[in-house]
């Protein structure tokens, strides 16, 4: 888009690439007349000159010529009085062919008069088609702009009117229900596996609008948080779209997404929020605010972007889960070190026993004896215990461990 500036009233608009060649067009056109105009000037100038100059040439000549032949006339009438006759014919044969030279210059004067005129019709001619040829194009473009700005008024109207008899609850869902429509519109071809539904869990205390996550391979590699922010033009309260950074913020972080989006028709006048994409990071990160307009834009330069990094994303939940069955690993020798820990201090502590039941009294052989017995099935579930310790029983939990002691 080129910008254009009234010179009378001072107003800048806007015009297409179209548009403005046609205004350039007209500029180059008044040059072209003008050029034309001083061209006809300077050639009927030169002409008239060269005219001038002819014509006082052959006269000049002419009468040089007269002169010369009154001169040998008088000589001859001197000299030769008897050839009168035949001088005065030769007077009149001069004469004659003075009045054809003095013809033949006329008609070559009217000649070049004549073609003069001609090549300036020609130049007339060339001048009204071209002023024609751009009345019609600046007719046909003043039209077109004034049906684009009609329709334009019209939109504008339409879109107050709509505002005008909706409440600010419906404002919003009206802007709402536009981003679900767009992205329902590309759901199938460009986002067939993506979730993006509203957010409907406020447990926390509040919550966004959308949630937008994809996945491949079970592994989440984009997820954005969209809160949709619209005001009628008539609010007595106008918002700015920075007093909704802090909760939408908040949202973006109990729900675990990684983007937070502000799609926002609030601060319509704002230049900075009229030109595109806007990054807020520096005030909370991974923020941005948009028009509707870049709502699909958006999705995809993050998702596209977050595509490069699933491989990333694959190696770290690999490693989460080898660190798991790690964990599994030692938890399960840890338990084992427990439980033969405990079976060994009962079998101590029977063993303690029975030799203070012998040192009391030989009566006592009877409880000594099973006391004995019952260590010795202590020791014989502590034996069957280490006997059934085997790297297939610890790592039946964990399997990368188990492929780590296989290879």
């Amino acid at each position: 888009m080129k910008e254009i500036k009234c010179p009378k009233c001072g107003e800048v608009f806007q015009v297409d690439e179209s548009g403005y060649a046609a205004i350039v067009q007209q500029v180059r056109d008044r040059e072209f007349e003008k050029q034309i105009k001083e061209r006809e000037a300077s050639f009927k100038a030169e002409k008239d000159a060269e005219l001038k100059a002819a014509v006082l040439r052959a006269q000049s000549e002419k009468s040089s010529e007269l002169d010369r032949l009154k001169e040998e006339l008088i000589n001859a009438r001197a000299d030769k009085k008897l050839a009168v006759a035949d001088k005065d014919t030769e007077i009149e044969r001069l004469k004659g062919e003075l009045e054809t030279g003095k013809k033949a210059s006329e008609l070559a004067v009217k000649i070049a008069v004549q073609e003069k005129d001609s090549e300036i019709l020609k130049l007339k001619s060339e001048l009204e088609l071209q002023k024609r040829d751009r009345e019609i194009n600046e007719n046909a473009l003043v039209s077109r702009y004034k049906q684009e700005l009609a329709l334009k008024d019209e939109v504008i109207e339409q879109y107050k009117d709509f505002k005008l008899r909706q409440s600010t609850k419906m404002i919003g869902e009206s802007l709402e229900q536009h981003c679900e429509t767009e992205f329902n519109k590309l759901r199938a071809t460009g986002f067939p596996s993506a979730y993006f539904e509203k957010d409907n869990d406020a447990r926390t205390g509040s919550k966004g609008d959308y949630i937008y996550r994809e996945s491949v391979d079970g592994i989440e590699f984009i997820s954005i948080m969209f809160e949709m922010k619209n005001e009628a033009d008539e609010t007595a309260t106008k918002h700015k779209n920075e007093d909704f950074f802090k909760e939408l913020d908040k949202d973006r972080n109990e729900k675990g997404c990684e983007y937070a989006i502000l799609v926002s028709m609030l601060e319509a006048d704002n230049e900075l929020y009229n030109t595109g994409i806007v990054d807020v990071s520096h005030r909370y990160p991974k923020m941005y605010v948009i028009r509707p307009q870049f709502f699909i834009p958006i999705i995809s330069l993050l998702r596209n972007a977050s595509l490069n990094s699933i491989n990333d994303k694959r190696e770290l939940q690999e490693i989460k889960t080898r660190n798991i069955d790690i964990t599994n690993f030692e938890n399960a020798l840890l338990d084992f070190k427990d439980k033969f820990s405990r079976n060994y201090e009962l079998a101590s502590k029977h063993f303690d026993n029975a030799i203070t039941e012998i040192d009391k009294s030989i009566d006592h052989l009877q409880k000594i004896k099973k006391e004995l017995q019952a260590s010795k099935d202590q020791l014989r579930l502590a034996n069957n215990k280490a006997d059934d310790l085997t790297i297939k029983r610890l790592t039946k939990n964990s399997p990368s461990v188990a492929e780590l002691f296989e290879k």
